[in-house]
């Protein structure tokens, strides 16, 4: 049963979905729930006939439960990349929210990098990855630090994973990048800045090299998410030598398209960088 503050629905056409009198799907299932139809999302054909299931808003939460509801459609419905979402009247139908929510929703949606408004046409699905989306949730990051060592975790298998691919897959200009990275790794001990900068490079041509889209964009998001405890790890010459020695090594390694020892080599880079930023994680936490 709806709230008696909610205003009367518009009618709806009947003979496109069978409705209650306020507009929503009727359904045996008890609860919130409400469907549309079953036929898959594509890019260019009515998004009304997109197969979704999405919840009732709690009052007083409309922007912000919508925006969780239209990431979690994003993530585990039909949609895939380049799909057109269903149109703002059809999206608040559904969720019981007027459609001032949903458009203030699809914006802040379109400002992450997760959609693409196109007027005239709709709201789409991005094809790309989010450069903003990492940055936004590494403020998550930054009040729960407690977190940043499982997330070390991670990364250290993506960029071991990374040099193994890149070791069987680089090309010579590649070879050169890197070795032009190490040379600047090896003339910046003294200017922290532009050491961290040439690491940062080094790792995305890795990342590159491996020549796996999935794996990239999992480093761009896990670095972008770990980027200020890195930068806190790295204070001191002592420690940009060693950070030196280790990336020679990779690099050398890489080089001579040798896989396995390029898994030792920034295996053993990952577990000293590592120290480094789970030790920089402590001493920020603590401050």
């Amino acid at each position: 049963m709806l709230p008696p503050s909610r205003p009367t629905c518009q009618p709806v056409d009947q003979s496109v979905h069978p409705t209650s009198a306020c507009g929503r799907v009727a359904s045996s299932r008890p609860g919130p729930l409400s469907k549309l139809g079953a036929v898959p999302a594509y890019p260019d054909d009515d998004p009304t006939s997109l197969r979704l299931e999405l919840e009732l808003v709690p009052k007083g939460t409309a922007v912000g439960e919508v925006v969780k509801q239209l990431i979690a459609l994003l993530t585990v419905g039909d949609l895939v990349p380049g799909s057109r979402l269903p149109p703002e009247r059809q999206l608040a139908e559904q969720l019981g929210v007027g459609r001032s929510a949903v458009r203030e929703a699809l914006a802040a949606l379109e400002i992450l990098g997760i959609v693409s408004v196109r007027p005239g046409s709709g709201t789409y699905l991005r094809d790309t990855t989010s450069e903003l989306l990492p940055t936004t949730l590494s403020w998550g990051m930054m009040l729960n630090a407690a977190r940043t060592r499982e997330l070390i975790e991670v990364r250290s298998g993506l960029e071991i994973q990374a040099a193994t691919y890149a070791a069987q897959r680089v090309d010579d200009e590649a070879v050169e990048a890197l070795r032009g990275f190490v040379d600047t790794m090896r003339d910046s001990l003294d200017d922290l800045d532009a050491f961290l900068q040439a690491d940062l490079r080094f790792h995305l041509q890795i990342a590159v090299s491996a020549d796996n889209v999935v794996l990239r964009d999992l480093l761009q998001s896990t670095r972008s998410l770990l980027r200020l405890w890195v930068e806190r790890g790295l204070s001191e010459r002592s420690q940009a030598e060693v950070a030196y020695r280790e990336h020679l090594a990779v690099f050398e390694a890489i080089s001579r398209r040798d896989p396995d020892a390029a898994l030792e080599a920034m295996r053993a880079h990952m577990a000293t960088a590592g120290e480094r930023v789970g030790h920089a994680d402590v001493e920020g936490s603590q401050r």
